[in-house]
């Protein structure tokens, strides 16, 4: 497993096709928290719960009827403040629509939050 965050997309696409509520990914990071908790502040997952074990743990995951499509963005492109909006266009399939998670050196943040503070950074996953 080479990328863990496209893993747990790639878990909670399936079992969202399958026309399931929940699921449950494994293993458990602060990244992967911090990316849940943008998605679900933005509605897109109802809630999870971390369920510690002896190996790393695991999260359970209930899905929102809002979720269309999650995906990593791979390769991690570097982009300017300004290029925020060329890439909603390209990953995201009308304005306003969705959210793409950007890391900065402000922290993990929104395309919105990115061009309120105009700041750029590293495009890590969309979700719509």
């Amino acid at each position: 497993m080479s990328d863990s965050l496209s893993n747990v997309f790639n878990i909670i696409n399936v079992a969202r096709k399958n026309g399931k509520k929940t699921c449950v990914v494994s293993p458990v990071s602060r990244f992967l928290i911090k990316i849940l908790d943008i998605v679900k502040n933005n509605d897109y997952i109802k809630k999870y719960e971390i369920i510690n074990d002896s190996r790393g743990g695991f999260v359970k995951i209930e899905l929102s009827d809002d979720l269309n499509e999650c995906k990593a963005i791979r390769p991690r492109l570097p982009i300017k403040a300004e290029e925020v909006t060329k890439y909603e266009k390209r990953y995201l399939p009308s304005l306003g629509f969705g959210l793409i998670i950007l890391s900065t050196n402000k922290g993990l943040m929104t395309n919105n939050e990115a061009k309120q503070l105009r700041v750029g950074g590293t495009l890590i996953a969309y979700v719509y």
